[in-house]
């Protein structure tokens, strides 16, 4: 088996593995996973609730399942997130996944062959491997072996950049890399190099148990001085009623787009998958003047790896205590209703399934035009083309009415004009509609949030009404 740095290649060479498992006697696709769990089963539903109408088909709902092709898409898209070339592929249609060997070693020997003869330098599997399905494919093959998991988790690694993500990281991988040490070599030395090697960690990962058990200890410990830094920050945060606003969503879904289209900050953006990982927070003004921060957060993937999603508990913290949940999804993927199934099934875990939440539907310049007349927003769904800055003065509009903190308030007031300093405080922080001069003393009607509103009620005329927060 020969580590990918000896090839003298600069980008790997990949052979792509696909697994459509069938029920017998019914020919309809099933899960590569089996059946759905009743946590997903729900997170499903959920998401079929979410749909707007003009998505669903009157006929027949969703089934909110990838299938065997959708899956492999994807797995073409991580593979070039991890930077190597693909030289082929290979489906495999099974009644039933093979204990020993996932696919059967009939098949084995077929994909032994194809790998040879495209010269690659590992195989990936769209599914998830055991520790002895993962050991006997390759003493098959005689070629690296990697499952979706160890993919997802490289490409983690080379997209963390700040300490806080590489710690995560670091934890998601040698937890998944604990059950797979006996029996490995040189597969599981990160002098090899290559897909599934790379890693902030040691240089070496030793096979001795008790050295990573200590060393995901120590992780674990500076993990949780993150924790506490941030809890710190947080609080710092709070003590200042400043709401904010997670935006969550299946990976390339636009996420990082439409957080520079709202503040500006620059971040990254990138077709790849997972091209955002370290968090983000920036400062927003709303058409009330009112202030929230916005928080750019990783991407969700059918399957997240539980050991990522338990790693990056730190950065998740964002979503579960943000004001407002901005649930972005990919208006021209036909497979929407899917990725929002599984970015329901990751809120669920995260316990943030119950925030108050809006759907952005980004990318609507690439949905067709003969489509996209019929896509209208409502109460629950915001059209948007982050890349086109469209759709975003009423994205910003909703976001107004649904922050429940410092709710506002439309008000009459009449302020003299020796107040100078109360009129510029209003002029910087309220809507305006009206303004009128009278006798010395100037006539406003505003939006104000109720924390100015205190401050000038000696000022009030007449309240004209507390707005609508829905």
């Amino acid at each position: 088996m020969r580590p990918a740095l000896e090839t003298g290649r600069d980008v790997e060479r990949a052979f792509l593995v696909g697994l459509d498992y069938r029920a017998r006697g019914k020919g309809k696709t099933a899960s590569a996973k089996g059946a759905l769990t009743a946590g997903a089963t729900a997170a499903r539903d959920a998401a079929v609730a979410r749909t707007p109408a003009s998505q669903r088909q009157s006929s027949k709902p969703p089934t909110l399942e990838f299938s065997a092709e959708e899956s492999m898409a994807e797995l073409r898209a991580l593979t070039e997130s991890a930077e190597a070339e693909i030289v082929g592929e290979f489906m495999q249609h099974r009644d039933r996944p093979d204990p020993a060997t996932l696919i059967g070693r009939g098949k084995l020997e077929e994909i032994a062959g194809a790998v040879a003869m495209s010269q690659a330098d590992l195989i990936l599997f769209d599914h998830d491997l055991t520790p002895s399905q993962q050991r006997n494919i390759e003493a098959e093959v005689k070629t690296r072996v990697i499952d979706r998991t160890q993919l997802i988790l490289d490409i983690f690694a080379r997209h963390a950049h700040t300490r806080e993500g590489q710690l995560q990281v670091e934890l998601a991988q040698l937890e998944y890399m604990l059950p797979r040490l006996a029996g490995r070599g040189i597969e599981m030395s990160q002098l090899g190099g290559g897909i599934g090697t790379r890693g902030p960690g040691e240089t070496q990962l030793e096979t001795d148990k008790r050295k990573i058990y200590r060393r995901v200890r120590h992780v674990k410990q500076q993990i949780e001085e993150v924790r506490r830094i941030r809890a710190q920050q947080r609080q710092r945060r709070e003590s200042v009623p400043v709401p904010t606003i997670a935006l969550v969503g299946y990976t390339n879904a636009g996420k990082s787009t439409l957080f520079n289209a709202l503040t500006q900050a620059g971040v990254l953006e990138s077709p790849r998958m997972f091209a955002t990982l370290d968090p983000t927070l920036r400062s927003i003004t709303l058409p009330s003047k009112r202030k929230v921060l916005l928080s750019d957060t990783v991407g969700f993937i059918r399957s997240l790896p539980h050991t990522l999603v338990s790693a990056f508990r730190a950065t998740l913290e964002e979503v579960q205590r943000a004001s407002l949940i901005l649930q972005v999804s990919d208006a021209s993927s036909a497979t929407s209703a899917e990725q929002d199934a599984q970015v329901e099934i990751v809120l669920r875990e995260l316990e943030a399934d119950k925030s108050p939440r809006l759907h952005v539907r980004n990318k609507l310049d690439l949905v067709p035009a003969a489509e996209r007349a019929d896509l209208k927003n409502d109460a629950a769904n915001v059209y948007v083309s982050a890349a086109k800055k469209t759709g975003l003065s009423a994205l910003l509009d909703r976001i107004d009415k649904m922050i429940a903190q410092d709710p506002i308030q439309r008000v009459k007031l009449r302020v003299p004009q020796s107040e100078g300093k109360v009129l510029s405080e209003l002029e910087a922080k309220t809507r305006i509609h009206l303004r009128q001069y009278h006798d010395g003393a100037v006539e406003l009607e505003v939006d104000a949030p109720a924390s100015i509103v205190r401050k000038v009620e000696e000022w009030v005329l007449q309240p004209v009404g507390r707005k609508s927060r829905r």
